[in-house]
């Protein structure tokens, strides 16, 4: 009986956790034991942790967050705006790891 009970996977865990943000430099912090995630823009850290720690039954040590501001462009003389994103970076235990190339 003493085992650890698995983490239950909620429905919100999903709407939290939006896409794995993969660039140079973020392959770069997969060295550090840490995973880059576009999250939804009203996620606080303890649900991000929650979330990842539920879909991808990984330890969780840390979370940053980080609001990207949308540029403002122009197509075809008008001006818009980007959405807003924000990121987190997630740390890892030692020896956790989480391949971003396959699905949940």
């Amino acid at each position: 009986m003493a085992k650890k009970q698995e983490a239950v996977v909620d429905n919100r865990h999903y709407d939290v956790v939006l896409r794995p943000h993969i660039t140079e430099k973020t392959t770069l912090l997969s060295e550090h034991n840490a995973v880059v995630f576009q999250v939804a823009g009203d996620a606080s850290k303890p649900e991000i942790k929650a979330a990842i720690e539920a879909l991808f039954n990984v330890k969780v040590t840390g979370v940053n967050t980080i609001v990207s501001k949308g540029k403002t462009k122009r197509w075809k003389g008008t001006p818009y705006k980007r959405s807003d994103v924000k990121k987190a970076i997630v740390t890892l235990a030692e020896g956790q790891s989480i391949d971003v190339t396959t699905g949940i």
